[in-house]
């Protein structure tokens, strides 16, 4: 019994290195992990995970570690971060780095309520209105602030272009984003324009093909003076 005692609840993941500084520091640098070691000690407070092959982060992945103030995701394969990964760490949360990954994008929720100071630099970022919105949402590194370039962009001139110089120049990305909307609204309108339009002409064409006809007939018809005439002469002759 006395020795149970002595086991912590949530041991040092073996595959990591754990440092008792008042709180665990728990580093799992470049061991080719593939998601997030699970059974982490509930008082870490600096979870280094950098140099890994994670693709991912699913929602309250870090919901167990409430004293965790120090995240570092950099130089990872990550695409995805579902909205709620940070859900549990939004309070104590002080450095969040996602440096150096596969993101092009992010849903708009996904720093909500965040406090901590967040690197997104050399990543694939896709300028548009969804990644203007996440940005409003949190609190740039300002250390990296302009290495957060446009990848790919809905306007191609601001391919290569830092994002916050680009939105502080005063450009909107929702503005293009209602913008293609109202073309392609417009766009579907003048070709259901165009095709009813055809159809009543289709429609009207159609109607006088088959008057055309019907008055060919008519007119193949003997006529009702003819008949007349010949009735007439029948009864003459009786």
């Amino acid at each position: 019994m006395l020795l149970l005692s002595v086991i912590p609840a949530h041991a040092c993941p073996k595959i990591c290195h754990c440092t008792d500084r008042n709180g665990m520091v728990v580093q799992c640098t470049s061991r080719n992990l593939e998601s997030i070691p699970p059974n982490l000690p509930k008082d870490t407070i600096v979870l280094l995970l950098s140099s890994n092959r994670i693709r991912h982060i699913s929602t309250e992945a870090f919901m167990d570690l409430p004293r965790l103030r120090e995240l570092d995701l950099s130089h990872n394969s990550l695409d995805s971060v579902e909205t709620g990964a940070f859900q549990g760490v939004s309070d104590s949360l002080r450095i969040l780095d996602l440096s150096n990954n596969q993101l092009s994008s992010l849903p708009r929720e996904t720093f909500s309520k965040l406090h901590a100071r967040v690197r997104l630099s050399h990543n694939p970022w896709h300028c548009e209105c969804s990644l203007q919105e996440v940005l409003r949402e949190l609190r740039l590194d300002p250390e990296t602030v302009n290495e957060v370039s446009c990848y790919t962009s809905v306007q191609e001139e601001y391919v290569g272009q830092p994002v916050i110089q680009v939105l502080d120049s005063g450009i909107n990305f929702c503005n293009f984003h209602h913008k293609t909307t109202d073309v392609a609204m417009f766009v579907a309108m003048f070709c259901w324009f165009f095709m009813v339009t055809a159809y009543i002409v289709y429609y009207i064409k159609h109607n006088q093909e088959d008057a055309r006809r019907h008055m060919e007939y008519l007119k193949s018809l003997p006529s009702t003076s003819h008949i007349s005439k010949d009735y007439d002469t029948a009864s003459s002759v009786f």
